[in-house]
């Protein structure tokens, strides 16, 4: 697998702290949307503005292989007049990552806004800052602009933009990753969100049979679905179709968790990182949503910079820890 490194926006102190900490790949986003009132899609993603960004990260002896957190409009996910405009916006960008050698897209298809806690400074250990999701603290009949939404409508804009991207993706060598809904529950302010459940993924990849359409396996999110991550690893794996793995961990589930330590939540990680070495996955693969920690302001939290580095140090462990379970049990098979 290959690990990567989250730089939003690109910054070459981050390419440098990535090459010392024994990273090969980069993540990163470009701008993409008006936030008021209503989410409209920006202008496509020049070729010319990724080709600068992965010239930027090679010149580091790197490769900018996802692009993530360029979010599509709400005329995309409600499915409202326009979307057409908007939808080959995207198209466009996606051609462009392709030419730009960048091979990931890792999308969402939340209406309206994306993730969503409501305490982003809760003491973890040793006091530092994790995020915590409780439904109860959500306002009941705090709607958006959008008012309710349903889940037949979400499927219906999503099964529309799914279809007509999936072509474009599949002649431009680009890799749809969809992302879980987070919180992954339905409704949230009224708005229906449909990824919620590994149903709901099962159902996305049957949409189309596309060398092009899988899963960002974002294991915090599926943890809070209730989902066993080494099962769900291995579920998608198999088939195929994991393009892009968030390493992350939480205590609970919906309708209440929080952030963890990547070495102090629920998940086995020991077992998640087998799982991942015994599909034989070679994708890239972040830390995500680390802790806030000793003498970091909070002002991005889930993204400040410690708890990161801590991440990629505890997952260098794992990797190295189950490499060497799979070389003796291969000199144990080999003497018997």
């Amino acid at each position: 697998m290959k690990l990567a490194m989250v730089s939003r926006p690109l910054a070459d102190a981050d390419l440098r702290l990535a090459v010392q900490m024994g990273m090969s790949d980069v993540v990163s986003t470009v701008p993409g949307l008006s936030m008021a009132p209503q989410r409209e899609q920006g202008p496509a993603l020049a070729l010319k503005g990724l080709q600068a960004m992965q010239a930027q990260v090679q010149a580091h002896g790197l490769r900018l292989s996802v692009i993530e957190g360029w979010q599509l409009s709400d005329r995309i996910t409600l499915g409202l007049p326009g979307r057409d405009d908007d939808i080959a916006r995207v198209c466009e960008s996606i051609e462009n990552m392709g030419r730009a050698g960048i091979s990931v897209y890792c999308y969402n298809f939340m209406a309206v806004f994306n993730w969503l806690r409501t305490t982003v400074d809760k003491p973890g250990r040793g006091g530092a800052l994790v995020t915590e999701f409780n439904a109860a603290d959500i306002p009941t009949g705090e709607l958006t602009y959008a008012g309710r939404t349903t889940d037949e409508q979400m499927w219906s804009a999503f099964e529309y933009f799914l279809k007509r991207v999936l072509p474009v993706a599949e002649r431009a060598g680009v890799k749809l990753a969809l992302h879980p809904d987070d919180p992954p529950m339905s409704p949230v302010r009224g708005l229906a969100r449909i990824m919620r459940d590994l149903d709901a993924f099962d159902r996305v990849l049957s949409i189309a049979d596309s060398p092009s359409n899988g899963v960002t396996f974002c294991q915090g999110n599926f943890a809070a679905m209730g989902v066993d991550i080494p099962q769900g690893i291995r579920h998608f794996g198999r088939r195929g179709k994991l393009f892009f793995a968030h390493f992350r961990d939480i205590r609970g589930t919906v309708p209440c968790f929080e952030e963890t330590f990547h070495d102090e939540g629920e998940t086995d990680m020991v077992e998640a990182m087998q799982a991942y070495h015994d599909i034989g996955y070679d994708g890239p693969i972040r830390p995500d949503h680390a802790p806030t920690m000793e003498g970091e302001d909070n002002t991005q939290p889930g993204y400040m910079m410690k708890g990161q580095i801590f991440a990629v140090g505890y997952m260098h462990g794992l990797i190295d820890a189950v490499r060497r379970r799979g070389a003796a049990a291969a000199a144990t098979a080999r003497k018997a």
